[in-house]
């Protein structure tokens, strides 16, 4: 088995399916199942999007004043009508589990002074649910357990190890294509290979992601023609720090669950500080193009103890020469998290036989629209053990449950989006013929991150999208030739294959909804409410949440 990324999904496959090595273990370790079991990733092994999350893990690990029930429904209602129930039903039943078994591993959580776990409240949730540790260092915690716990079982790392293309072969994945550590293109196989690959935060020019976040994983199921969904979702953080660091300084939502408020450019608060993310970002966008800035404020000089409850921040916010405790922050909203991705059954198995995925990589149906905050660790966390569950015990492909369900009963809407659709980075990426050259790597890289910022953020128009694709089928004509050089070519070719996705599929949808704001058709619209699907070529709307109509505003059904 093979586990493609480092981050909280990957390794919580990868402890529960290798266990101590064996003596005679050789190249992948083997464990006491069999299974030789390996981890990929392209970084240091604790070098993931997990470590950047603050806020915390959401979990009902008990109180009077909470109920799975009720976390159940504030994610359903942060998902904006996309949400899949079983998919959130088994987030949140399974999610205390996880923590305690993390808890058990060796994470260390904050406490209140009697011992009990520390609680926060975030934007969306009813009550106070997410634990954290260090404050607002919770993914740090997090990798640093789960590294651990991973260096001490029967998984070999490779390291500085950068996917290329999934391996094909009779209608299954035998694993992937890579370049080594030391630069040679290398098949690593594998009966079982894990999407573990994080997020595509480096789409925009302005994100809270790492500088590995290049959608690594979605542009390979792409090019592979597995189904992928929702991916026109961007969620945007809205109190990123205004500053020229990136990845962007995180200010955490817990902030504003402990009263911090959002001022705008005249000191006026505009917005429900504990509404959900979309909503907050999309005020925010509203109100700095009404005031003609660039950035608005976070006011935390009323908050108690800020040094002592939020170490992290306020020592970066220091450092930079801010006062929390005196001065009112500059925020503007940042690419955060791809709510959608590669489709899964409730056990990570996608439409093709051999490959699963979880955490941001994948599309499980428990997000939706937008993510409920604080609900991505623990995703990672559910669904990671439930598809090293389903591989120890037999299963070789998708079963008709949540979000799959739709796909394999065949009842995906064939669309015509109207306009010509970016380059879609089809096929594997092999040796040019005509001996041509590949671009300037980083100036191609902003190119592409400039112009999905300025057509494809907060709020979006039919009009903003075309521009952003004819500037994506540009760059795809010359980057779509050869083959990669280094990560940083094999990155560049990753992140034009997602943009061309995201951008396709942010035209289909002709309507305002979770992290979709489109401000020529404003509104959330019942007939919308639907998946968009997109697998090879061809994009379509999956019917699961409601029947396909025929007529979509700007799509032109082709047949069932």
């Amino acid at each position: 088995m093979l586990v493609l990324g480092s981050g909280v999904a990957g390794l919580s496959a990868a402890v529960r399916l290798a266990a101590p090595m064996s003596p005679d273990g050789a190249g992948f370790g083997i464990d006491s199942n069999g299974l030789r079991v390996g981890v990929l990733t392209k970084a240091e092994l604790s070098q993931s999007a997990t470590r950047w999350a603050q806020g915390g893990v959401a979990a009902v690990l008990g109180g009077d004043e909470d109920s799975t029930d009720l976390h159940l429904a504030d994610t359903l209602a942060a998902g904006a009508g996309l949400c899949d129930t079983d998919a959130v039903r088994v987030l949140v039943d399974e999610g205390p589990t996880r923590v305690h078994e993390l808890i058990a591993m060796g994470a260390v959580f904050d406490r209140q002074p009697g011992g009990a776990l520390a609680l926060a409240r975030e934007g969306g949730h009813s009550t106070a649910r997410v634990v954290h540790a260090g404050g607002a260092a919770t993914g740090v915690e997090v990798e640093r357990a789960l590294v651990d716990a991973t260096r001490g079982s029967a998984a070999a790392v490779l390291e500085e190890w950068f996917a290329l293309d999934l391996l094909v072969e009779g209608g299954r994945c035998r694993g992937v294509r890579a370049l080594s550590a030391g630069g040679r293109i290398v098949e690593v196989r594998a009966t079982h290979t894990v999407l573990a690959t994080g997020g595509a935060g480096q789409l925009f020019a302005v994100t809270t992601n790492p500088a590995e976040a290049t959608a690594d994983g979605l542009a390979m199921a792409l090019r592979a023609g597995v189904p992928v969904a929702d991916v026109e979702f961007m969620q945007f953080h809205p109190t990123a720090l205004h500053h020229p660091a990136m990845p962007r300084p995180l200010l955490s939502e817990a902030l504003r669950g402990h009263g911090a408020l959002l001022r705008d450019a005249r000191g006026e608060r505009f917005v429900e500080e504990l509404a959900p993310r979309d909503v907050v970002s999309r005020a925010m966008a509203e109100r700095m193009q009404e005031q003609g800035v660039d950035s608005l404020w976070l006011d935390a000089t009323a908050l108690p103890s800020f040094d002592a409850r939020f170490p992290t921040i306020a020592a970066s916010l220091r450092a930079i020469g801010l006062d929390p405790s005196r001065d009112w922050l500059p925020i503007a909203p940042a690419a955060h998290y791809l709510s959608g991705g590669v489709l899964t059954d409730l056990s990570g198995a996608t439409a093709l036989a051999g490959l699963w995925a979880a955490g941001e990589v994948a599309c499980t149906g428990v997000h939706g629209a937008n993510r409920l905050a604080s609900n991505s660790l623990l995703e990672g966390m559910v669904f990671g053990a439930r598809l090293a569950e389903a591989i120890l015990a037999g299963r070789d492909g998708p079963s008709p449950t949540g979000v799959m369900g739709a796909v394999l009963a065949g009842t995906a809407v064939p669309v015509d989006s109207g306009v010509a659709a970016p380059w879609t980075g089809q096929g594997s990426m092999d040796p040019a013929t005509d001996g041509s050259t590949w671009p300037d790597v980083t100036k191609t890289r902003d190119c592409v991150q400039r112009a999905m910022t300025a057509g494809a953020g907060v709020v979006r128009s039919a009009d903003s999208l075309a521009g952003a694709g004819r500037v994506v089928e540009a760059i795809g004509a010359a980057v779509g030739r050869g083959t990669p050089e280094s990560r940083a070519h094999g990155e560049l070719v990753n992140l034009v294959t997602a943009a061309g996705s995201v951008l396709r599929s942010a035209t289909v949808r002709c309507e305002t909804r979770g992290a979709h704001a489109r401000s020529d058709h404003p509104d959330p619209l019942d007939r919308w409410r639907c998946r968009i699907v997109r697998s090879g070529d061809g994009v379509g709307i999956l019917d699961g949440l409601g029947a396909p109509e025929a007529d979509r505003s700007g799509s032109t059904a082709a047949g069932r």
